[in-house]
């Protein structure tokens, strides 16, 4: 079988707000389900950008909608409830796909399989995410039940050693790789995402940058105050931050004291402290937010005049130990590039996503990757992490920075609860 190239048409998201979860009100989308937010997105992407290009609603064969928690009113009726919300002809199927942190971006690597056989020609990829709305199962009070089961949620006062809740399993990785890194590197690292999301926001990157931008703009109200409408055109998490001022931030994880790093005694002695590292400064927030991507197959782009702001080049997957999820961007990665007969020194930007500091600086150490190819514009522990939407924020915001600095080939990449990676390399063909 001779595969199709498929090429990455266009890309736009939502801005991500700041999940408040026992405030609602606070959180600027939290009069809109997730669905809505995605439809939304979904009518003035068509109307509004798309219609530009000659591609409409009904020339969408497939749909992709990618929910980490697709329960209550994130349940999408197998993806098509956001399609009725957004005017969708009954024509066009759909499908939903829970891979937590990487649902978008596997609903995306399914929907490039497509065309790359031939099923398909234009395809979209979407994703969603509602933190506020829909809380996750792994942090909801109904998992008291299972505590004394048997169960795939570990919580670390539940046991310890076997914990797979998200931030014990970002500070099993950081001891792991001791002495490499320290929670300053973690620190200065969240603090750096910070200030490079800030600075893509005044630069108006984000929204009519290169490409015109990617956040469409969305209608939800005044934080606090539900009554008094707002347009919500940026990313609400970012914050001016300095190492100082984030240094005492409180310590939500609790230490493992690996016996090969000298137990207790080791780790008090290299940290100063029996407590853990990860803190609000060094890990992603909880967020709502949409995002969504056109895929064709590059013969009919052609025949309609479209150029495609990237090729995808190839994608990679792996699972991993689920206590140390955070290293999962890394086996994804090496079978991504070597089906793509490409190595790390061949990549010219990285998008990897900041669930917390330490699974990108793990990351960049394996691949030896110099912090100035990194997340150039800001990162998760910024921009926000709505889990299911954020693989095709990585992917998109990568194939506008190759644009953007003249760069050829690019990689996105993310870990997955339940120990998981996902990779996706893109190319950008002006080069």
């Amino acid at each position: 079988m001779n595969f199709k190239d498929v090429w990455l048409i266009d890309y736009a998201r939502t801005a991500f707000s700041r999940s408040r979860p026992n405030q609602p009100e606070r959180d600027v989308f939290g009069e809109l389900r997730g669905d809505e937010l995605l439809a939304q997105l979904l009518i003035k992407f068509f109307d509004e950008k798309l219609a530009d290009k000659g591609i409409s609603r009904s020339d969408i064969e497939e749909v992709s909608v990618g929910v980490a928690s697709g329960v209550l009113e994130n349940w999408t009726y197998g993806g098509k409830i956001p399609l009725f919300l957004a005017g969708f002809p009954n024509k066009v199927s759909s499908f939903f796909i829970d891979k937590q942190c990487a649902s978008a971006g596997a609903g995306m690597h399914m929907l490039t399989m497509e065309v790359m056989t031939g099923y398909t020609k234009c395809v979209l990829a979407t994703g969603f995410e509602h933190m506020t709305r829909v809380r996750r199962v792994g942090i909801d009070p109904a998992i008291e039940r299972y505590k004394d089961e048997t169960s795939m949620f570990y919580h670390p006062e539940y046991d310890m050693e076997n914990s797979i809740n998200m931030l014990q399993t970002a500070q099993r990785l950081y001891e792991e790789e001791v002495p490499k890194f320290t929670k300053e590197d973690l620190d200065r690292f969240g603090v750096r995402s910070h200030n490079l999301t800030i600075k893509s926001q005044e630069e108006k990157w984000f929204t009519s940058g290169i490409n015109g931008g990617e956040i469409i703009p969305i209608e939800g109200h005044v934080e606090g105050n539900l009554e008094v409408p707002m347009i919500v055109d940026r990313d609400m998490t970012a914050r001016e931050s300095t190492l100082e001022g984030v240094s005492g931030l409180r310590r939500i994880s609790t230490p493992f004291y690996l016996e090969k790093n000298g137990g207790k005694i080791g780790y008090i002695e290299r940290e100063g402290t029996d407590e853990g590292v990860i803190t609000a400064a060094n890990s992603s927030p909880l967020n709502a937010g949409a995002t969504s991507a056109v895929l064709m197959e590059s013969k009919e782009a052609k025949k309609r005049n479209l150029t495609p702001i990237a090729r995808i080049v190839s994608i990679g997957w792996a699972g991993v130990d689920p206590r140390v999820m955070g290293r999962g961007p890394v086996p994804a990665t090496y079978k991504a590039l070597e089906h793509a007969n490409l190595t790390a020194e061949d990549i010219d930007f990285w998008e990897i996503n900041e669930a917390f500091s330490i699974v990108a600086l793990n990351c960049m150490d394996k691949f030896k990757i110099p912090e100035e190819k990194v997340n150039i514009k800001g990162g998760s522990t910024a921009i926000g992490h709505p889990l299911g939407a954020t693989m095709i924020r990585l992917t998109g915001t990568l194939a506008r920075i190759l644009q953007d600095k003249k760069g050829k080939y690019g990689v996105a990449c993310a870990c997955v609860g339940g120990g998981q990676g996902l990779a996706t390399i893109v190319e950008n063909l002006d080069t």
